[in-house]
Formats: C-alpha cells, sequence, structure tokens
C-alpha cells in the first residue's frame, strides 16, 4: 500500500506542464538516447505521511463501524423490549377476559341455582296452598270456588280500608304542611303536565350533507360537541336520523343561534373549539338583531309608536317562541288586530286594547321565576307602562278580577286568536278522544253510574251507587282512577278525579 501510494505521489508532484511549455527541450528530447529505467526513489517522510493517514482512515472507519453497531443494538433492543411489553399487555388482557369469562360463568351458575331455588319455593307454596284450601273446604263444608270468593271479599274489605286509612293520613299530613309542600306538589304537577308535550317544539333540526359530518362536529374526545354545548347551552342528538343533527333546549333563542352557528360551521368545515365559539358569537349578535328588526316590524304592523327599545328587543323574541305550535309573532298580531276592531265597536280606549294586546304575553320570553302574566306585569312596570296597560296584562287570564273594559276585549281577543280551529296544534278529533278515554277509564270501575269529564278534561267527575260502594270505596278508587289516568293518557296540566257517593233518605207523609 505505501508503494502505491509513493508512486501516485510522485506523478502527481511530477513537473509535467512546465516541460510542455518548452519545446526547445522537447527536441532536445528526442535526440538524447531513451534512459534506462530506474526504480523511483521513494521519500521517507511521504511514505510516513501515507501511512498516517492510513491509519487515521482505519481509525475513523472503525471508530463509524462501532457507531453504527451500537446504533443497531439499542434498535434492536428497543424493538425487544417493545414486543414484550406488547406481549405483557396481550397476557394481561387475556388474563382478564378468563377473569371474566369465569365470573359471568359463575353469575349464571348462580342465577341458575337461585331460579331452580325460586321454583321449588313456588311448587311449595302451591302445595302449601293446595293443602290449605283443601282443609279449608272440609273444615266449612264449602267448594272451592265458594271459600275462594269469601276469602277475596274479606281480603279486599280489609285492603280497601286500609288504603282509606292511609289516604286519610296522606291528607291530613298535606293539610298540615306549609307553603312549601303546596309550591313542590304543583311543581311536580306541572313538571309531569309538560313532558309529554314540550319535546316537539323544543327541537330543531340541521341536515348535513353526510353521516361523516357528525364525526367532525364531535371531534377527537368529544371536544367539538363539547364546546358547541358550553357555549351554545343547547344539547346535541346525533342518534335520532340519518343525514340531520338534532338541537334540543326549552330557550328558543339559543337554539336558533345553535342552529344558525352549526350551519355555518357545517359549511365552513373547520369545525373546532375557536372556531365554535367564532362562530355562535357572530350568530348571537346576528339574532339579536334580528330579533330587535323582528320587534320593530310587529310594532310597525298593528301601529304602536314610541316603545321603548328594550321591550321591542323582547317582543322580537316571539318569533322564535311558539305556544302549542302557534307562533307567538303571529298570535300577538291577530290577538291585537281582533282586540283593536273590538275596542272600535264597543267604544273602549283603542289605544289601551292595542298596547294590552301587544304585551299580554311579554313575560313568556323572560328568563326569571314566575308565571308570565307576572313577569309582564314587572316588566311593564319597570319601564313605567301606563297602569291601565299593565291591568289588561294582569287580568288577561283572569287571574285578578277585572277593572275595565279593555280588560275583558284583550282576555276575549286572546281566547279567539288561541281557541280558533287550526290555530294551535291539538286539534279536536283528539281532543273528543281525551275526552272519552277519561270517561271510559272512570265507568270500568264496579259502582260507578256516571263519569263525565268536563273544563276542557282537565276534571272527571264519577257518581257512585252508594249501595254498591262504601265511603272508603270512594277514596281507594279517586286514587286507582287517577293513577290509571296518568299511566294510559297523555293530556296538558292536570285531571282532577272527583268520586262523588251520597245517600238520601226520602219519606213522604201523607
Amino acid at each position: 500500500m505505501s508503494t502505491l501510494l509513493n508512486s501516485l505521489l510522485t506523478t502527481f508532484n511530477k513537473p509535467v506542464g512546465k516541460d510542455l511549455k518548452k519545446p526547445s527541450k522537447l527536441k532536445s528530447l528526442k535526440k538524447q538516447p531513451k534512459p534506462k529505467k530506474t526504480k523511483p526513489q521513494q521519500d521517507p517522510a511521504l511514505i510516513n505521511q501515507a501511512q498516517e493517514t492510513a491509519r487515521e482512515i482505519i481509525a475513523f472507519a472503525r471508530e463509524e463501524a462501532d457507531k453504527i453497531r451500537a446504533q443497531v443494538k439499542h434498535d434492536s433492543e428497543a424493538n425487544r423490549q417493545s414486543l414484550q411489553d406488547f406481549q405483557a399487555k396481550l397476557n394481561t388482557q387475556s388474563q382478564d377476559l378468563t377473569t371474566r369469562t369465569s365470573s359471568l360463568d359463575s353469575k349464571e351458575q348462580a342465577i341458575a341455582d337461585k331460579n331452580a331455588k325460586l321454583d321449588q319455593l313456588q311448587q311449595e307454596v302451591a302445595d302449601v296452598k293446595k293443602s290449605q284450601v283443601e282443609k279449608l273446604e272440609k273444615i266449612a263444608s264449602l267448594t272451592r270456588a265458594k271459600a275462594k270468593e269469601i276469602l277475596l271479599e274479606a281480603v279486599d274489605k280489609k285492603i280497601t280500608r286500609d288504603v282509606a286509612d292511609r289516604l286519610r293520613v296522606a291528607e291530613d299530613e298535606y293539610k298540615q304542611g306549609s307553603d312549601d309542600k303546596a309550591r313542590e306538589l304543583l311543581v311536580d304537577s306541572m313538571y309531569h303536565g309538560a313532558t309529554d308535550y314540550v319535546p316537539e317544539y323544543t327541537v330543531s333540526t340541521v341536515k348535513i350533507p353526510s353521516d361523516d359530518v357528525k364525526g367532525r362536529i364531535i371531534g377527537k374526545d368529544g371536544r367539538n360537541i363539547k364546546a358547541f354545548e358550553k357555549f351554545t347551552g343547547v344539547d346535541i342528538d346525533m342518534d335520532e336520523t340519518p343525514g340531520e343533527v338534532r338541537l334540543s333546549s326549552f330557550h328558543s333563542v339559543r337554539r336558533e343561534i345553535a342552529r344558525v352557528a352549526l350551519e355555518r360551521l357545517i359549511k365552513d368545515g373547520r369545525i373546532q373549539p375557536t372556531r365554535i365559539e367564532e362562530y355562535v358569537a357572530k350568530s348571537r349578535r346576528e339574532i339579536e338583531k334580528v330579533m330587535y328588526e323582528e320587534g320593530k316590524k310587529l310594532c310597525h304592523a298593528v301601529s304602536a309608536f314610541n316603545v321603548p327599545t328594550d321591550l321591542i328587543a323582547l317582543l322580537g323574541r316571539f318569533k322564535f317562541r311558539s305556544s302549542y305550535g302557534q307562533n307567538m309573532i303571529l298570535h300577538t298580531l291577530e290577538e291585537t288586530k281582533i282586540g283593536m276592531k273590538l275596542a272600535e265597536e264597543a267604544g273602549a280606549n283603542v289605544e289601551i286594547v292595542r298596547m294590552g294586546c301587544l304585551f299580554h304575553d311579554i313575560g313568556k320570553v323572560l328568563e326569571e321565576e314566575g308565571s308570565h302574566v307576572e313577569l309582564g306585569v314587572k316588566i311593564l312596570k319597570k319601564y313605567n307602562i301606563d297602569q291601565r296597560i299593565i291591568n289588561t296584562v294582569a287580568e288577561h287570564h283572569e287571574d285578578e278580577e277585572y277593572t275595565s273594559q279593555e280588560s275583558i276585549i284583550v282576555y276575549i281577543a286572546d281566547a279567539i286568536s288561541g281557541s280558533r280551529p287550526g290555530a294551535r296544534y291539538e286539534n279536536y278529533d283528539e281532543y273528543v278522544t281525551r275526552l272519552t278515554a277519561i270517561e271510559d277509564i272512570a265507568k270500568s270501575y264496579k259502582g260507578v253510574v256516571h263519569a263525565f269529564a268536563i273544563q276542557a278534561g282537565r276534571e272527571v267527575r264519577v257518581i257512585l251507587d252508594p249501595s254498591q260502594a262504601s265511603d272508603d270505596d270512594a277514596m281507594r278508587m279517586a286514587s286507582d282512577i287517577r293513577d290509571e289516568i296518568k299511566e294510559k293518557l297523555t293530556y296538558p296540566g292536570t285531571v282532577t278525579v272527583n268520586v262523588i257517593r251520597e245517600t238520601r233518605a226520602t219519606q213522604v207523609a201523607k
């Protein structure tokens, strides 16, 4: 190797270029006889330098080889450790699965044993019952059917008496309760009465181009749907119908804001928490503008001017509020026109009726506790509205006695608009069906002579034959009819069950 390096160095160090530039020397070289080939002399310094260079190259190569070998060893160890961890995880899961399977088998066996034991006990009970019946027939000299009838009558009388006593005790406890207990009962009744009606009017649907969009709406670990529900205050339901997403909320304005924001997010395609917050805020501002403009349109449509700005915005919320399927803006507009016409015909104050009809349901869009009548009166007093207008709002549901002709006209206009055919969702066929069903339930009980559903189905009066039912039976029957109506029927509000039993003694003196 040193000989090769020396030859290369000798060749590259030879001054070839200078000889080529001098042709005279070339000529002289041609004339000179060809020299004898001599072995080039080797320079010891160059040899040492070349050897040193070779050693460095070899050392560098060895060092690189060691590094590569160490890296390969490290990667191999890492892969081996990863495989061992994965194998351990698989072993653990396999053990867990085996344990669960064994546990399920044990539980199934325990259930089977319990069922077998239960069957055995039932058989023993049946045997004891049969033995007792036979003994009873033998002792009483009665047939089995007759003995059974006597036993059932005795048990029924005892149960009826116990139930009646418990009902009386419960009524006494309720009568002695405080106003808080009464409020709890009222709230519970309203809750059960409203449950079956609310969902249809508290849900908005948003069409989606494909079901893949639902995954983007949910986001990684559900972060998108959580952010959307947090910023809008509505619930998202994506399991009902393919091709659409349902937004559920009792707050109609929030639901509309959520609907607009979600539609724009789907159109944009970039669904993420920051974009959700941005679109919700933008939609909220736009909906507030829309509500204010709708309030202005409503006021202008009935020629109501000089209405405070805040009340106009509240009236605009009627656009997204419905009552039994009847839009509040349309209802208010219709009622106001009817009321003004009645006021003109009756010679009443048209302006008072106009403003009373316009504001009569304003309490329905306020997010506070209390009835919409109370909330409406409160907000109108806050803005110093004429007391005569406030009275029409306070009296339009007969919560207070009428103080003026205008209050009666507002009440009549509201009733006409809400009760006309087609105004609200419930039709007359369903209404009649519900009343008939209530009466049929009451008539199915023994001893009932007549049953009448009155007050639009909010009360049922049951007339008993006093010779077939006692006072205790009346108490128990009222409770049973109430429970059956709750279980089988859907109805607005509450249904009061009144069971009436009276005994008349009549003698004629001649």
